[in-house]
């Protein structure tokens, strides 16, 4: 994998996460993708024809896969302290294990507590170990 992140580094973007789905009985191995400007079709293609040999040689998982290299979105899940960490400043949604939800602007991170602060105003500060789900939110 380290490979494959100094590569996506190459071309300009950030390995953000990957994972394996089904879909339609077809297994996707797909990778996401961060960038400073933004990813587009192009990127994600120049990076997918750039590391498809790569993983023939050295499969992700066995038997057939397809290959996706996609943006995280701009709801983007949030599960490693990177992500909270390159968040800082965004509005994010929270689930806390507890079931109790939070909205706000994820105001710091310091690896193990975030401070959110809600739209009224209140600071909240929650250890990453209380976080059931978390991801970026836009308010549409």
């Amino acid at each position: 994998m380290e490979t494959i992140k100094s590569i996506i580094e190459d071309n300009g973007a950030l390995y953000y996460d990957s994972e394996v789905v089904s879909e339609n009985e077809n297994r996707i191995f797909r990778i996401y993708i961060t960038a400073k400007d933004g990813v587009n079709l192009d990127l994600c293609a120049k990076i997918s024809r750039i590391i498809s040999p790569i993983l023939d040689l050295n499969p992700p998982l066995s038997g057939a896969y397809t290959l996706e290299v996609s943006s995280p979105g701009i709801e983007r899940p949030l599960k490693k302290a990177e992500h909270f960490r390159g968040s800082v400043g965004e509005e994010i949604k929270i689930k806390l294990i507890n079931t109790d939800k939070i909205i706000g602007k994820l105001n710091s991170f310091d690896g193990e507590v975030l401070e959110v602060i809600e739209e009224d105003g209140e600071h909240i500060k929650i250890d990453i170990e209380d976080i059931d789900k978390a991801r970026t939110y836009y308010k549409w």
